[in-house]
């Protein structure tokens, strides 16, 4: 069986970042994953952050996998404030040139910028959003506002392809849970209390992340995005997945549920 390569592009903002590296990684080494991990691109440069110098430093020298590091922030920091647009061309152009080797599609994990137009033509590029397909956009702090504001029944996450517009790429894989069991019961009554008084705006401001409702989304969301991940990856390396494929997206629910009950490991 060929292996595909991969690129994989992180930021390398936080530990989460080096796990989800380090998680792959392990599962290429042993066998679970038929992938090739051709690269690292980091858009960061050594002596940004810590996070960052940690990712490239285990990537290069521990898992000896090499690494291009190209920074975002230092490149052409005026015109990033005048024209996202144009400085989002530019920069991609630079990082393209930076990539000496085809892959057979790349993996965002962790990485900050949106992506133009023709990086996003040039490579399939794969990325976590944090909702089920055709669910709420923005960061996943926004996503569980927007659960609780609608009393949803139901949420997940999903990975799809990249594109220009941010989160509005189709699905390639998801999975979904309730957030209506037992355990959340008593929570949507308490939070209910709150939004009538407060309102959501009020219950962000006196509550915000604290709540325990939204912790609770989280929680159950959080545990779940690696397998899904893992199991994509899995999935797109044996062409289980294929790209524009009529039966896209793939739910994932059944295979992380197992998962998560024998926590024997991803098999």
């Amino acid at each position: 069986m060929r292996f595909k390569k991969i690129g994989w592009f992180t930021t390398g903002r936080d530990q989460a970042a080096i796990d989800l590296l380090k998680v792959v990684y392990s599962e290429i080494k042993s066998g679970f994953l038929p992938l090739k991990i051709s690269y690292v691109f980091v858009s960061r440069e050594p002596g940004e952050s810590y996070f960052s110098d940690k990712l490239i430093e285990i990537a290069r020298n521990e898992m000896k996998l090499k690494v291009i590091s190209f920074s975002a922030l230092k490149f052409k920091p005026d015109l990033r404030k005048k024209n996202k647009e144009l400085w989002r061309k530019l920069y991609h152009d630079e990082v393209l040139k930076r990539l000496d080797e085809k892959v057979d599609f790349g993996v965002f994990a962790g990485y900050m910028w949106i992506a133009s137009s023709e990086f996003c033509n040039s490579l399939k590029l794969i990325n976590l959003h944090p909702a089920l397909p055709g669910g709420p956009k923005g960061s996943w702090q926004d996503v569980i506002w927007q659960l609780i504001s609608a009393r949803a029944c139901e949420t997940g996450a999903m990975m799809h392809l990249v594109t220009p517009e941010l989160d509005e790429g189709p699905p390639i894989s998801f999975f979904r849970f309730s957030i209506r069991t037992p355990e959340f019961l008593p929570l949507w009554e308490d939070t209910e209390k709150k939004l009538l008084k407060y309102h959501l705006t009020g219950l962000k401001k006196f509550e915000g992340e604290k709540n325990r409702l939204f912790k609770k989304i989280r929680e159950e969301e959080v545990k779940r995005e690696l397998p899904l991940i893992v199991y994509t990856l899995k999935y797109l390396g044996e062409d289980k997945i294929i790209f524009n494929s009529e039966d896209l997206p793939l739910d994932l629910t059944k295979e992380i549920e197992v998962y998560l009950k024998t926590k024997g490991g991803l098999k």
